[in-house]
């Protein structure tokens, strides 16, 4: 439990720390997104046991993070009018709350997020080594 503690942490932080960087703005929202989603890809990560390419974790984790997001989105943007952020004025939205060109930089973003969950279990819980498989 502790470990996956730890990934939450680290994810959300992570994430915080990237919205911060790319918009100069984030939410405690996105914390705990960030947070579920570091956790989940990592899940899919320590379930394939590097059987997985990681072109093909790209695409699953940029369709959880869209996912995710979308519901984040619903909850916390249009049922409880926080008004996190809006894509309204991006091509190829649903409803605001997800667009086609962020998947696909979700789609780059969980690969590196599948690096680092290999290297943190890694170095700080002394799993096994990763072995990184592109194609």
């Amino acid at each position: 439990m502790f470990k996956h503690v730890t990934l939450f942490f680290m994810g959300g932080m992570s994430y915080i720390m990237i919205e911060l960087l790319w918009r100069g703005a984030s939410h405690w929202s996105m914390f705990v997104l960030g947070g579920l989603c570091f956790v989940i890809i990592g899940l899919i990560n320590e379930i394939n046991h590097g059987k997985i390419p990681l072109l093909v974790q790209g695409v699953f984790g940029a369709v959880i993070i869209t996912v995710l997001e979308f519901i984040t989105g619903y909850i916390v943007n249009l049922k409880l009018h926080m008004y996190v952020w809006s894509y309204y004025d991006v091509p190829y939205n649903i409803m605001g709350q997800v667009c086609l060109p962020y998947t696909v930089i979700w789609f780059f973003l969980s690969i590196v997020c599948s690096i680092a969950d290999d290297y943190m279990r890694y170095f700080l819980f002394g799993e096994e080594k990763p072995k990184l498989k592109w194609i």
